[in-house]
């Protein structure tokens, strides 16, 4: 039951991302061929006027076949036959749909269940916080340099950072301060002492404002991610595909449907972003090699494209089935 519910989760954001790009190329006059869900081989498929709407086995990833995509086919209807911005934004269209979709389900989950924000509800005695100066209504507005939205931007600094100095800057009374502490340890966990401000009803214009602001706090921590990643702060252990996905999501939703959404949230967002990354095959590297035309106002070869695309999809297919055999056969990490 839960693993249906994480896989109709995981479908549907899959499905959003794919019609943005189908809805945008049809706003801008490009034929779509073909409308999937899934990878491999095709197990249900309907004709429409213009295009083929097809579910594949592999409940991961989709695409949106357009005429005059990967050739120099001209004519109305054809990809290849619009300028370089309208291309752009027929690309650009899925992770922005992914945004979207992520800050609807953030929006309902905070209009129902309220929130925590940034702001510091309470300052444990004889803590670091307390011994700082940290006050009961302080705003903490970036932790270590990198900008915090939410209580959990604040939390998951100072956990990465450890039992080293944590450099709070803050919105106090008196104005913006800067405050340096040392955390102390309780349970394993590095802690500064302090307790969030919750917000158990807000409005709908509040609602919209926190659902907003926790849609910045994940793509900030998506971004915290892939920075310790490039930085070589990670290894492959770390990462979790497809199986470890559904897992999480089944667990999740065992739990309540709000944490399924919630986890929704977070995979819609992280879809967003990483398919922004400027490498082959994703979304970012069409973005790229459109940017590249739309700056020389020459089209790049279609021979060096497939061949640009073909390796991206490569060397990704090969990282995704290097985590697929780590998540089956080697949970613990290899």
């Amino acid at each position: 039951m839960y693993l249906l519910l994480s896989l109709f989760a995981f479908g549907l954001l899959v499905l959003g991302h794919e019609f943005g790009h189908f809805i945008l190329a049809r706003l801008n006059g490009v034929t779509v061929e073909e409308f999937s869900v899934g990878m491999g081989p095709r197990i249900f498929q309907k004709q429409g006027k213009q295009t083929l709407y097809s579910i594949k086995a592999l409940p991961i990833g989709g695409s949106v076949k357009m005429y005059g995509e990967t050739a120099e086919e001209g004519g109305e209807g054809s990809f290849f036959s619009k300028s370089p911005l309208r291309k752009m934004s027929i690309i650009a269209a899925g992770p922005i749909m992914n945004i979207i979709m992520a800050l609807g389900i953030l929006f309902v989950i905070v209009l129902f269940n309220g929130y925590t924000s940034n702001v510091i509800a309470e300052v444990i005695p004889e803590s670091p916080a307390a011994a700082a100066g940290i006050e009961e209504g302080d705003q903490i507005l970036r932790v270590n340099g990198e900008r915090a939205y939410t209580f959990q931007d604040i939390s998951t600094y100072i956990s990465y950072n450890g039992m080293n100095e944590v450099i709070l800057e803050l919105q106090t009374s008196q104005g913006r301060m800067i405050k340096k502490l040392m955390p102390m340890e309780q349970d394993g966990r590095a802690l500064v002492g302090i307790v969030p401000k919750a917000e158990p009803s807000p409005g709908f214009f509040e609602s919209f404002g926190a659902a907003f602001d926790q849609g910045k706090s994940l793509i900030t921590q998506t971004i915290f991610s892939l920075k310790i990643l490039f930085t070589g702060r990670a290894s492959i252990n770390d990462f979790g595909g497809p199986v470890t996905i559904f897992r999480i999501s089944s667990e999740v939703a065992s739990v309540s449907l709000w944490n399924l959404a919630s986890f929704a949230a977070f995979l819609s967002i992280n879809l967003a972003v990483l398919n922004l990354i400027p490498f082959p095959a994703l979304d970012g590297g069409w973005l790229l090699i459109l940017f590249v035309e739309l700056v020389s106002r020459k089209r790049i070869p279609d021979k060096f494209v497939g061949v640009w695309n073909t390796i991206g999809f490569m060397i990704l297919m090969s990282f995704m089935l290097l985590i697929t055999f780590k998540d089956i056969f080697l949970p613990g990490g290899f």
